[in-house]
């Protein structure tokens, strides 16, 4: 049985402007990057320029969501995990942009949508947002790959990356027991920069199967791995189950970068992680065909039971 500890994920700073490529601050900040992730799946970034951005977002989000529901339903795809989204209960909505780091994109698949006559600051704030949690990603994705070896993937990689834009609301519980608000997963996609407002809520799973309580400062992003990027390091790192729990009268707010790769990227395991000692353990796919199978069978599953019924290791074992 799985319990709850005070224990936290590690703590990384990545405020220092003097953190660049090849420094001795870098290598320090990719070693802890690398024993953060062997150890936990993701860890805490501290990164004070998201400060700046803080009101604007956060009203933002409430902006957006204090939208009547038929104008939220507005925002629409015919891909899987984007546009507008609303749980059974009502009590989790999100909306998702595709390639948010253009910011035209923002403008015409999420603002233009929901606001014909225009909403400039809201596609400025969230085109910041996008533009400086990019960046940190990219950073933290060129220490992995060095800390691997793989550091020419780097251009691969980010040239067919898919920069997605999330943002959600979770309502008020009104209640003074723990509500189950997201049930257990692990991300699907490469990587995840969660940043998110006062109200707590997100618990990660430790290897000891206890779930740790995430109190991040304003400043603190979570990242975490996601299984694509397991599966493309051939399972040399794991991907963290994690959870939302709340309670109380207060509505949560968040947002993210999740990247995942485009349509058509075949995601293969580097042949430098395969070797006698370590088989190839996964086939390569295209990440947006599993998405379609994921996103159908979820529709089937029970969440109540806090369990998903597919993932990506699955589907593409050898």
């Amino acid at each position: 049985m799985s319990s709850k500890t005070q224990a936290m994920v590690p703590v990384i700073d990545f405020s220092n402007q003097n953190l660049k490529a090849g420094s001795p601050e870098w290598d320090f900040v990719k070693s802890q990057i690398r024993e953060a992730l062997e150890e936990y799946g993701c860890f805490e970034a501290l990164f004070d320029p998201i400060l700046e951005l803080r009101k604007a977002v956060f009203g933002a989000l409430q902006e957006v969501f204090d939208l009547p529901l038929e104008t939220k339903k507005l925002c629409v795809s015919d891909k899987p995990f984007r546009g507008y989204s609303c749980s059974p209960s009502g009590l989790f909505q999100s909306m998702a942009v595709d390639d948010a780091h253009i910011a035209e994109n923002i403008e015409q698949c999420l603002t233009t949508s929901l606001w014909p006559q225009g909403n400039i600051s809201f596609s400025k704030t969230l085109a910041s947002f996008i533009q400086l949690t990019s960046d940190l990603e990219k950073k933290i994705l060129k220490m992995i790959l060095e800390s691997f070896g793989l550091e020419k993937y780097m251009d691969e990689l980010t040239d067919t990356t898919n920069y997605q834009l999330r943002i959600m609301k979770y309502e008020k519980p009104k209640t003074k027991e723990q509500t189950m608000m997201a049930p257990a997963h692990c991300d699907q996609n490469m990587m995840t920069l969660l940043y998110q407002d006062e109200v707590n809520g997100l618990e990660i799973q430790n290897k000891y199967g206890e779930w740790m309580n995430m109190k991040l400062s304003s400043s603190s992003f979570i990242v975490m791995i996601g299984e694509c990027l397991s599966v493309w390091l051939n399972g040399r790192l794991s991907s963290p189950y994690h959870r939302v729990m709340m309670k109380g009268n207060d509505d949560r707010y968040s947002l993210g970068l999740f990247t995942r790769p485009r349509e058509g990227y075949v995601i293969k395991v580097p042949n430098e992680l395969v070797d006698d000692n370590n088989p190839i353990l996964f086939k390569p796919h295209d990440h947006e065909e599993f998405l379609k199978i994921f996103s159908s069978e979820m529709a089937k599953a029970d969440f109540k039971s806090g369990v998903v019924i597919s993932r990506l290791k699955a589907y593409c074992s050898v």
